[in-house]
């Protein structure tokens, strides 16, 4: 969709993509401390398989952090993302997304704990439980999981439509396939955003109208770019550019339908996308500030999209079998973009400009 915008340089310089730590098994989700720069600071960084570890800027890996929840860790399940609370300076909370099992098979849960940390070491305190997707399904496939703290004070929440289920993402009585956002302390009911998700795994606020934007995975294609907005239906599986594994039979009704929110942007074949980050700073240069970046497993790239308002106007394919499956994008207090490989030998990368 949409035209290219050449190869994979970033004002002029060659992009470098500098490995700080590699040997992590699938790591899905990073956060980064209070205090962090390219060359000092902590981050939190998820493993899949159900451990979460301080990292240094310096690349120093510590031990598992303590008291983190059990996770089903079986297909794409696991541990999956962490986010800091807008307030972890003065009280010190964090929020982790999981696939946890339970009565009737698994589900995606959502946990708040205070972090109490000693350089790498750190252990999980006051833990507790605020959201369980409902309701919970056979399924190791399809958890959705991103987090994203909302501006008033409250928690996005996305999640799969479980793969097996898919005709629930346009039933609003269950969690299957939705945007939640709920209240951090987990005292009042999650309130439905959106429906007619397939599985959103990359999702970030706009830095300057402080919109939800989020891209999903389609079968086969049809990964889409949407802002998500309160009350909206995003179409799946009634409406999708999709086609049906195996057989590649068309999906629903079309690509298009009146009441359906029709992408900003979308991927024929699929990228299978993850992670992604608005760049709000000018380390690449002028050009690309303001771009929407998202990373590809299936792809195995890094894509800048170039913005124009609410207009996703081009394309920009990086680093391109460079790095394996990349699972996680941010931008760094540092300006610079950080990136996880969903790999046994998983790594994280941060992404400078110049000679090598």
């Amino acid at each position: 969709m949409g035209f290219a915008l050449g190869c994979g340089m970033a004002w002029g310089q060659d992009l470098r993509p500098v490995t700080l730590v590699r040997g992590l098994s699938h790591p899905w989700g990073l956060a980064f401390l209070p205090g962090y720069d390219a060359t000092r600071g902590r981050m939190l960084v998820t493993e899949r398989p159900g451990r979460l570890r301080i990292v240094s800027a310096g690349g120093e890996v510590g031990p598992p952090i303590t008291g983190v929840p059990g996770v089903d860790a079986r297909g794409q399940g696991g541990l999956l993302d962490v986010a800091l609370d807008p307030a972890f300076a003065d009280n010190g909370y964090i929020y982790l997304s999981y696939a946890e099992a339970g009565e009737g098979g698994n589900g995606t849960a959502v946990a708040r704990a205070r972090l109490e940390s000693d350089g790498l070491q750190g252990r999980l305190a006051d833990l507790k439980v605020i959201y369980r997707q409902q309701p919970k399904v056979q399924s190791t496939l399809h958890f959705g999981s991103r987090l994203v703290p909302a501006p008033d004070g409250k928690l996005f929440v996305t999640l799969g439509d479980r793969f097996s289920l898919r005709d629930e993402a346009q039933n609003p009585r269950t969690d299957l396939g939705k945007v939640m956002r709920i209240a951090t302390d987990g005292a009042t009911a999650a309130e439905l955003w959106s429906i007619g998700h397939r599985n959103v795994q990359g999702a970030a606020l706009h830095p300057a109208t402080g919109a939800l934007w989020a891209h999903e995975h389609g079968p086969q294609g049809g990964d889409e770019v949407n802002i998500v907005a309160a009350g909206r239906n995003y179409g799946w599986p009634v409406v999708t550019y999709g086609t049906e594994y195996v057989t590649g039979r068309k999906i629903g009704e079309g690509t298009a339908k009146p009441g359906i929110e029709a992408p900003l942007w979308h991927w024929v074949p699929s990228i299978a996308p993850s992670g992604m980050a608005f760049l709000a700073s000018d380390r690449y240069g002028p050009g690309w500030k303001g771009s929407l970046f998202v990373g590809a497993l299936r792809g195995q790239m890094l894509v800048r999209l170039q913005l124009d308002g609410n207009r996703v106007v081009g394309e920009q394919r990086l680093l391109q079998g460079q790095l394996g499956r990349i699972r996680d994008v941010r931008q760094g207090p540092d300006g610079w973009l950080y990136l996880l490989t969903d790999e046994d030998d998983g790594r994280v990368v941060r992404v400078e400009v110049g000679a090598q």
